[in-house]
């Protein structure tokens, strides 16, 4: 009886151990599986929260300016009114500091069009003076490029409102322009009741030249000048020179502006000059009114040194103010 009695309870003790132990494990299991799920639910939150901001990230990215120019005349401008580029041309000018970290994307004419897909640009600039050469090559490779008109001051005007506008650089324009309408209208009250003088502009390239007309950059600073170019009604820029022609307009100033390789340029005027005997009938020549432009301030597209470039025209002008 005892016997029986005993081995029931021994039994019971086991059947209760095997129940708390099977319990206990479910117990552990059980908060083991939640910590795993909590775990789990955590990183992917986390990673949800990074790819998030990682695409954020990338649309800034895309929508930032990505600005290129090929022209340092545009460079200029855009330095002015404080507006970064990643690409600049390759020019022996120097560019604005701004731009010392710019790659290079080769010469104005003949930019790096491989280079310049690589880059992703939002934006890229030339002027108008080169679309004929420049835009087959940006349609080929389905890229797009505006040619800014600095063939006028008031086309570099238009130009700079249409930066402002897109750029957000609306102080920096309205600045930039105040100084050039300044300009213009205190020379417009020196040369009131003048006579004008009128202009020969030659253009001077490496082994030749050509004649500038008021449609030119230079030409236009000399109407605005208060000059009377001898080539007018021309719709096109520049034609090709007859000096027999030039003497009988036989202009009061003669204006020579060097292209590409300055000093070369100047060496082959003043050549022109001694060899060719017409020259020496020409009034501006006997009364020496022969000016060599400066290509800094007289090139063949709009500069933000318009200011200065006018001040020194006007000496050459009307040098007995």
């Amino acid at each position: 009886m005892f016997v029986q009695k005993h081995t029931q309870f021994v039994l019971f003790i086991v059947l209760l151990l095997s129940i708390t132990i099977i319990g206990c494990s479910s117990t552990a299991g059980s908060g083991h599986s939640n910590d795993d799920s909590d775990t789990e639910n955590m990183n992917l939150e986390e990673f949800g929260n990074q790819e998030n901001e990682e695409n954020e990230n990338q649309n800034d990215i895309d929508t930032e300016h990505r600005v290129v120019s090929t022209s340092v005349a545009v460079a200029e401008i855009t330095d002015a009114l404080e507006i970064d580029l990643i690409g600049v041309p390759k020019s022996y000018k120097d560019l604005p500091e701004r731009y010392d970290d710019a790659t290079v994307v080769g010469n104005a004419k003949t930019p790096d069009m491989e280079l310049l897909k690589s880059m992703k640009p939002t934006e890229v600039l030339s002027v108008t003076s080169l679309e004929y050469d420049l835009a087959p090559y940006f349609e080929d490779q389905d890229m797009e490029i505006h040619f800014l008109n600095l063939q006028s001051l008031e086309g570099m005007k238009k130009e700079i409102d249409r930066f402002a506008e897109k750029y957000d650089r609306e102080t920096q324009a309205e600045e930039l322009l105040a100084t050039f309408d300044t300009k213009i209208s205190e020379i417009e009250k020196e040369v009131a009741g003048k006579e004008s003088p009128t202009v020969l502009i030659l253009l001077g390239v490496p082994g030749s030249y050509l004649v500038a007309t008021e449609n030119s950059y230079i030409g236009n600073l000399v109407e605005i000048a208060g000059g009377e170019n001898i080539v007018e009604g021309e719709s096109v820029e520049f034609l090709a020179s007859n000096t027999e022609y030039l003497q009988q307009a036989n202009p009061d100033v003669i204006l020579r502006a060097a292209h590409g390789m300055p000093e070369e340029v100047i060496e082959m005027f003043d050549e022109e000059f001694k060899a060719n005997d017409i020259w020496k009938h020409f009034n501006a020549v006997q009364n020496d009114r022969v000016y060599d432009l400066e290509e800094l301030l007289f090139p063949t597209t709009g500069t933000i040194r318009v200011v200065e470039s006018l001040d020194v025209l006007m000496n050459m002008l009307y040098p007995e103010n």
